[in-house]
């Protein structure tokens, strides 16, 4: 007669008994769940994706957590910005002669346009530098600066570098005067002038990682390309030709080449209010800037006077007018 009975483990014909086994050797109520009387009963084996309603100090550590990121993003896009000082050129510039401002135009746009087309990076702004002589101003990066002002939150600022021995007083403050800064985290797009003795404009947009884009006109086209307009082959194809003829034969080209081109300008507003087209595009900024720099304004035709009245009407053109008086 046996002392005690227990289950069997094998079936007669051998096979092993299924067993049900425990997942763990206990189980403890969730401390972080609130009590009361609506309170959810305790998660079952395979409920672990279950929202939880979760603990007051739970939450306060999660938002301490994130300001705790946020700073840190703050401190990296600053250390970003020195180390671009360190690895370029341009670290030698004088810091006696700095004016740095912030611009309070109206945000027009959201910064996703600029994440879409320049790369998103979060905590680090996104920074222009363009190096260009100050005895031969590049007018244009002036206007398109103002109208990029006009739809993004840019941080502004104007350097000396070392190789220039002094800069007009109206340059340094071509970007207006200072006002209150903000982190820079807040900003959208960040524009660095350096007056420096250089042959040609230059721009850097990835400062450790790209070769510079030299000369007014190719500069102009990647600043005015940051509105985002969109256009077909040939109205780009003629938009690339007049800021080539601008720059090469209307500011650079002999006083045949300068007439020729105005006779062609006077063509193209004869039938059109702009360059190319009913809209304002670089072609129209570029020109106008050659035409304020050569000289060339008063003997320009009928229509190309009329246009120029067009520009100076606008509030970007206006502002660059100021740093010719």
């Amino acid at each position: 007669m046996p002392m005690y009975k227990v289950r069997p483990f094998h079936r007669a014909g051998g096979g092993v008994l299924a067993e049900q086994l425990p997942t763990c050797m206990y189980r403890v109520p969730n401390l972080h769940r609130r009590a009361g009387p609506a309170a959810e009963p305790p998660p079952q084996v395979g409920a672990r994706e279950r929202r939880e309603e979760a603990d007051p100090s739970l939450q306060a550590l999660e938002s301490r957590q994130e300001e705790i990121l946020k700073r840190l993003y703050e401190l990296k896009s600053a250390v970003d910005g020195l180390s671009k000082m360190i690895q370029t050129p341009d670290a030698d510039f004088d810091v006696t002669n700095i004016i740095q401002t912030d611009e309070c135009s109206p945000l027009t746009t959201n910064g996703a346009d600029l994440d879409l087309m320049l790369g998103k990076d979060y905590g680090a702004l996104k920074d222009i530098v363009i190096n260009a002589n100050p005895s031969l101003p590049p007018l244009s990066l002036l206007v398109l600066h103002s109208l990029l002002c006009e739809r993004y939150k840019i941080l502004s600022a104007v350097h000396t570098h070392s190789s220039v021995k002094s800069v007009p007083e109206n340059l340094l403050k071509c970007f207006g005067e200072q006002t209150k800064k903000q982190p820079r985290h807040e900003y959208q797009l960040g524009f660095t002038l350096i007056w420096k003795d250089v042959a040609k404009p230059q721009m850097k947009f990835s400062i450790q990682t790209m070769c510079p884009i030299e000369g007014e006109g190719n500069i102009a086209r990647f600043l005015f390309s940051l509105f985002g307009q969109k256009y077909n082959a040939v109205t780009s194809t003629l938009i690339d030709s007049w800021v080539d003829t601008a720059i090469f034969q209307l500011k650079e080209g002999s006083s045949k080449e300068k007439g020729a081109v105005l006779r062609s300008m006077n063509a193209a507003l004869g039938k059109t209010p702009w360059l190319v087209g009913s809209e304002l595009t670089v072609a129209d900024i570029v020109a106008w800037c050659a035409l304020q720099q050569t000289g060339s304004a008063n003997a320009a035709p009928a229509n190309v006077q009329k246009w120029m009245k067009s520009c100076e009407n606008l509030a970007p053109f206006t502002s660059v007018m100021k740093l010719l008086k």
